[in-house]
């Protein structure tokens, strides 16, 4: 059985991975920040028992990761999707109305956690039969695709967090640990909005499909949800 820890489990895009993983029959590590107001995460845990299990987790708090870490020092991880992500009010990230404190926050949450897990992680990643990691991005953090400037907030702390992913993969290719890049589209869910172009199942769908035609020659790649490589 291959095993998937993902983080933001509890909505979206990330509890969308998690039922369709459980559904294909792979143990679900599924973490978030208040497990007990998770009622859709629960009721999936309900359903499937012991192969969906749910942890606290603020990604945050650095510290709060390494503790998970050790708490499952024993647990071979297959797949690590870094799924959880923040994106603050649009007009904190314009020019001349930067909320500087909701940077600081989008980068801890969008860049930092995302290597902070990698770190915690990497022993039961690096034992797993797929050793793969998956950082969730955006096509707002490419910079040749910026045709409309403004969100500064979020357009960095994506771009830097594609830096991450692409030092990731040649830091750990002796390893043999891939590190790929997943835009999943403009996705109906909470931070989408009602009127994004896609549902979730349909952007976890292809991100699954690009996960598992992926080898090591893809390492440190940037793919969109249907397959198509997407420019830095």
């Amino acid at each position: 059985m291959n095993t998937a820890l993902i983080t933001g489990a509890n909505r979206g895009i990330g509890l969308e991975f998690a039922t369709q993983y459980a559904r294909d029959g792979w143990q679900v590590i599924a973490c978030c920040r208040q497990p007990e107001r998770a009622t859709k995460l629960n009721h999936l845990a309900d359903q499937y028992g012991a192969s969906v299990l749910i942890f606290q987790l603020d990604v945050k708090e650095l510290h709060q990761i390494e503790r998970l870490s050790k708490k499952l020092s024993e647990t071979t991880i297959d797949l690590l999707i870094n799924n959880a992500g923040t994106y603050p009010p649009a007009s904190h990230g314009e020019l001349g109305h930067i909320d500087y404190s909701d940077w600081l926050e989008a980068f801890k949450v969008n860049t930092l956690a995302p290597l902070k897990m990698v770190e915690a992680f990497v022993e039961q990643i690096n034992r797993s039969q797929l050793k793969t990691v998956a950082i969730l991005t955006s096509k707002m953090g490419s910079i040749a695709d910026n045709q409309r400037g403004g969100s500064y907030i979020y357009r960095s702390s994506k771009a830097a967090v594609n830096m991450v992913a692409k030092s990731l993969a040649i830091d750990l290719q002796p390893r043999g640990v891939i590190s790929v890049l997943l835009h999943p589209g403009w996705v109906q869910t909470d931070m989408g909005g009602p009127g994004a172009l896609i549902s979730a199942e349909q952007s976890v769908t292809g991100m699954r499909k690009v996960l598992r035609q992926i080898t090591q020659a893809d390492s440190g790649k940037f793919f969109a949800y249907d397959g198509q490589a997407i420019p830095w």
